[in-house]
């Protein structure tokens, strides 16, 4: 089995509804993204994929989260932008491009992280 990962980042805010503690209020992070991919064989040139053309997804997928607050965007009007769901979030957009996308983590800092898979 091979895999590659490729990680990105974007700040964004956001506030978690129906948590009791200070991470209800509005506040923002340094989202650190790692996506992993995973083939059991590799394509004509020896790769899973390209390195530039899964990071140019991620970096659209990111852009279209970075400066904003989660909770004004569509997605997350419904369902609570948790570290958990924003991966579960990027993993969807990145699914649609790369069929053998294994797993998504977002850390939201040095020390915590949650990730999605299917």
């Amino acid at each position: 089995m091979f895999e590659i990962k490729v990680i990105g980042d974007f700040s964004s805010a956001h506030r978690l509804r129906g948590y009791k503690g200070k991470c209800e209020d509005l506040h923002g992070h340094n989202w650190k993204v790692e996506l992993v991919i995973k083939n059991n064989t590799l394509g004509a040139l020896g790769m899973v994929n390209d390195f530039s053309e899964v990071k140019n997804v991620l970096n659209n997928v990111l852009n279209s989260l970075d400066h904003k607050c989660l909770n004004d965007l569509i997605y997350f009007k419904k369902v609570n932008p948790t570290s958990e769901n924003i991966a579960k979030y990027i993993y969807k957009q990145i699914k649609k491009s790369f069929k053998s996308l294994k797993s998504v983590a977002v850390w939201e800092s040095d020390t915590s992280c949650a990730s999605y898979e299917e």
